[in-house]
């Protein structure tokens, strides 16, 4: 099946193809042809399963662009507020529309003069009934979307939703769509939708088959070797670390700096301005590494992630998908990594079976194996290099008074010496170790008296060290 399937308006077919998105995803398929019927629907899918697209597709199909507020997009965070825009916004361009961004934290003013142009009101809940109870707006949507509603749930929303429907007209058709179905989200779904069609992904949709998962065993202490090491021989274009606290966040973006990385970080106690500008500088691929936490990577949609790693592994199968979900998008491939000690091998267990994917015991290289691979890409990168009228000039002045041999010794030297590496020779667990472990940890958990405590008491967390100077 391809988008063409869909008979969308030639403008958007032409901005699906221009943002490179090749066949529709499982909730694209389902979800586009029942909301360009006109029903009002639930889907139950997680983030990066393209469900941005699925709404946004169809509604951009059925807009009049009659210079009013025609949909509003109800959404838990900033962060999510401004990347559904955004992706609105380039799906529909050629369309000529113009949408809004309403959260709270930012000038009131500014944002009632973006509304009064847009055709797509993009909001948080907070802010948004602000507006509407104050009577600065008001919205006559024909189309409302309800995303990462469990979301809204878990942050205390629900009530602001409900009143929020209050201000809404009766005669539009809604879109609730959420991760998971908690009875709350139940009960609203039957508040406010009309006879809707129910689609829900399954287990195996929902991980994404273009994700390859790999998990790598350490003791707790080598954590912060095993991901320099790991880095280094990946060589990821564009990386999420995904850390459990704030201030390891900080810590750890500070020792990959530290390292010669190009890291940032972002939590929910950094200034707005401070958030927004670093993940514009993620987006723009001037920040090479993004080191979060599971509540501030919320809802970040970034398509060109190639890969995810855990620094360490979540405690439940829910923030796992979320997590590795910031890869392989629009139909790239993507690869996950996870960090695990042998005191996480229930937690891992569990998320295994229930995101109902394979997750591949690796053995992290050695430093000698980042060294060759390194040497075979510098040999490649070196004899592909062009050559310059300054370097022709600066090689001719060596060559003065040094033998050109030694000049190549020399400058290979310089190249070597920048590059050294970081942490022992070998780190983490061997194949055979990572089998035996996890083969006690499933008899462990095969024993009926271990299965009510399952998932409830895991160790403290430590912090990995490594102090030894290290430039990349």
């Amino acid at each position: 099946m391809s988008f063409l399937d869909f008979n969308l308006k030639q403008p958007i077919q032409k901005a699906i193809e221009q943002a490179g998105f090749k066949e529709p995803s499982p909730i694209q398929k389902e979800a586009i042809p029942v909301i360009l019927a006109g029903k009002d629907m639930v889907g139950q899918a997680h983030t990066g399963t393209g469900k941005t697209a699925a709404f946004a597709l169809p509604i951009l199909n059925m807009l009049e662009l009659d210079g009013s507020v025609e949909a509003l997009v109800i959404v838990p965070t900033r962060e999510l507020a401004t990347q559904v825009s955004d992706e609105i916004f380039r799906l529909g361009k050629y369309l000529g529309i113009r949408t809004a961004t309403v959260y709270g934290g930012s000038s009131y003013s500014r944002q009632l003069h973006h509304i009064s142009n847009a055709s797509v009101v993009v909001a948080t809940p907070g802010r948004l009934l602000d507006l509407l109870k104050s009577g600065k707006v008001e919205l006559n949507p024909s189309f409302v979307v309800l995303d990462e509603a469990d979301e809204m749930l878990d942050m205390g929303f629900l009530d602001d939703i409900k009143e929020i429907f209050t201000y809404l007209p009766t005669n539009r058709q809604t879109l609730l769509f959420s991760a998971t179905m908690p009875d709350a989200i139940k009960e609203l779904a039957r508040q406010i939708l009309h006879s809707p069609e129910f689609i829900s992904i399954t287990k195996k949709e929902v991980t994404n088959q273009n994700i390859k998962q790999f998990f790598y065993v350490v003791d707790e202490h080598e954590r912060d070797e095993a991901l320099v090491r790991l880095l280094d021989y990946k060589n990821p274009k564009k990386a999420i670390v995904f850390c459990r606290m704030k201030v390891e966040v900080d810590r750890l973006a500070n020792f990959l700096n530290a390292q010669g990385y190009n890291a940032k970080g972002l939590h929910g106690d950094m200034q707005q301005r401070q958030r927004e500008e670093t993940i514009k500088s993620f987006k723009r691929g001037k920040t090479e590494i993004l080191i979060a936490t599971d509540v501030a990577a919320r809802g970040l949609d970034i398509s060109d992630v190639t890969h995810v790693f855990n620094y360490h592994i979540p405690f439940d199968p829910e923030s796992y998908v979320h997590r590795i979900g910031r890869t392989g998008r629009a139909g790239r491939e993507g690869v996950a990594i996870s960090l695990v000690t042998p005191h996480e091998f229930k937690q891992l267990l569990r998320i295994q079976k229930a995101v109902g994917s394979s997750l591949i015991n690796k053995e992290i290289p050695t430093s000698t194996e980042v060294k060759d691979k390194k040497q075979k890409s510098l040999m490649q990168e070196i004899l592909s290099q062009e050559v310059t009228s300054e370097a022709v000039e600066l090689v001719n002045l060596l060559e003065s008074e040094n033998d050109l041999s030694t000049v190549a010794l020399k400058l290979a030297s310089m190249v070597i010496k920048q590059d050294e590496q970081f942490g022992s020779e070998r780190i983490g667990k061997s194949l055979a170790e990572i089998e035996r472990l996890l083969a006690q940890a499933q008899r462990e958990l095969s024993r009926p008296e271990r299965r009510g405590r399952a998932g409830r008491n895991f160790p403290r967390q430590g912090r990995g060290h490594g102090r030894r100077s290290y430039r990349r």
